[in-house]
């Protein structure tokens, strides 16, 4: 039987597009901001730059030459350079299984908050137990997960070109637009508090990107430097094989290492610009306390609060600022499950129609299970990292602190020191491409990359506690 062509994206505009749409998603929007205000401010962005041009760089790299040197999917792409490394692909594709159930149930708040403040209804999402009462409810949350669900899965039927690619192209730009927008408003907006205590956006802007060096110890430092790794997962969508996957689908006559630069910049300063728009905001309505809000607490608690203060502007702003969560949580979806049909088509050679059907009943069946979680099923376990989760944040723990550094360590191990580094700088320099930072790489790939990355599963398996 013949071999069906592979679909590539039509250009570097269409996978630069995607690959940001995929790392531009609620990580750099509830996390990177809080993790930036507990980690002295300024301090954290400059170690979180000085790791996304060598470290991120490193793993980004990595992953889309794996991708484009194997044309496959990362089931299979890892077995394909070496033949007894092909478990490391079943984790890697294992990632995103875990992941796309609870994403599409974060991604069905996101609904319920965007078509509160669509209708009018956005105060009403400030008042006190509003977010419990609707994640503990029986029916709502399942309901909107499907419709997130579906959603994705309608733009992966539609595959490569029609779906993922001509999506990216409309969404990414708007996504854009709405973040410089929102930004912009929060940096101009002033509040006076019962205490007569004026603040203003640009009060908040201070407090977001000035150094903060008080109490900073050399252990401080290194909890810093851990946080921004760990933050440079979510933002670069590394290690969990949707770069692998993406990477696939680029064309070999492509500048991949134009590409890659690409991404780095657009995901660093849409990060940066996640942190203007909320850190501001917060602070001028709730000062510093408030800034210390994360997670479900940051977008569905605190920024609810923030609105309302804001007078009959609020909700418009809520409106925009939860569609644009709602667009973001859209382009990284769209790749997890990319990772996983893609994985599917290779391994077991069905067409795109069944794979996508079977990674949507299963990212159906377990959005209900975490649903579950909510109300009938509900349970706390205490996790190493020394907070008590249910369902959801267990499956977070697992696929985000312990596969995701065993994939990256893996991928470091079978790169820097089994098929070597001009494995990967081969791939990078096709077509004449100039490879400016391969010393860099060399060094990155066999030794210190592998050496961080092994610090931040320790600290997340509770093993190692100085940090």
């Amino acid at each position: 039987m013949k071999k069906a062509k592979r679909s590539s994206f039509s250009g570097s505009l269409g996978f630069v597009l995607a690959a940001a749409g995929s790392a531009v998603g609620l990580g750099n929007i509830w996390r990177f901001p809080y993790l930036t205000a507990k980690n002295g401010g300024g301090i954290f962005l400059v170690v979180y730059l000085v790791l996304a041009l060598t470290f991120g760089f490193t793993l980004l790299t990595t992953e889309v030459a794996i991708g484009r040197k194997t044309k496959q999917s990362p089931l299979t792409a890892y077995a394909k350079l070496k033949d007894k490394w092909g478990f490391l692909g079943v984790i890697a594709c294992l990632v995103p299984v875990i992941i796309m159930p609870y994403y599409c149930v974060i991604g069905g708040w996101v609904v319920k908050y965007f078509i509160a403040y669509l209708t009018g209804d956005g105060p009403a999402t400030a008042q006190d137990g509003y977010f419990n009462g609707f994640i503990t409810g029986d029916i709502q949350p399942m309901i909107l997960m499907f419709v997130f669900l579906f959603v994705v899965a309608f733009i992966i039927f539609r595959g490569v070109n029609k779906g993922i690619e001509s999506f990216s192209k409309i969404l990414m730009p708007v996504l854009l637009l709405l973040v410089i927008g929102i930004a912009v408003f929060s940096l101009t907006i002033r509040h006076t508090d019962d205490a007569g205590v004026t603040r203003t956006g640009l009060d908040g802007l201070k407090a977001y990107v000035i150094p903060n060096f008080d109490g900073m110890t050399v252990k401080g430092f290194f909890t810093v430097v851990v946080d921004a790794m760990g933050q440079l997962f979510f933002s670069l969508s590394v290690a969990m094989g949707i770069m692998v996957a993406y990477g696939s689908y680029v064309r070999d006559d492509a500048n991949l290492v134009k590409s890659i630069n690409q991404i780095e910049i657009f995901d660093t300063v849409v990060a940066f610009l996640a942190g203007v728009m909320i850190i501001p905001a917060v602070f001028t309505f709730m000062g510093r306390e408030g800034m210390d809000a994360y997670g479900p607490g940051l977008m569905f608690v605190s920024l609810p609060q923030v609105f309302a203060a804001m007078g009959r502007v609020g909700n418009l702003v809520g409106c925009l600022f939860f569609a644009m969560v709602l667009f973001a949580a859209l382009t990284s979806a769209v790749s997890v499950m990319e990772a996983v049909v893609s994985s599917f088509m290779d391994k077991f050679h069905i067409s795109r129609v069944r794979a996508a059907a079977y990674e949507t009943v299963i990212a159906l069946v377990g959005g209900i299970v975490v649903c579950l979680g909510y109300n009938k099923w509900f349970f706390e376990l205490k996790l190493p990292t020394g907070t008590k989760g249910q369902i959801l944040d267990i499956m977070d723990y697992i696929s985000n602190n312990c596969l995701m550094p065993v994939v990256a360590i893996g991928t470091c191990i079978l790169i820097g020191w089994v098929v070597k580094p001009k494995t990967v700088i081969e791939e990078a320099e096709k077509n004449g491409s100039r490879f400016g930072r391969k010393r860099l790489y060399i060094v990155m790939i066999k030794y210190v990359a592998p050496v961080l990355l092994l610090v931040v599963l320790l600290k997340s398996l509770g093993i190692l506690t100085f940090i």
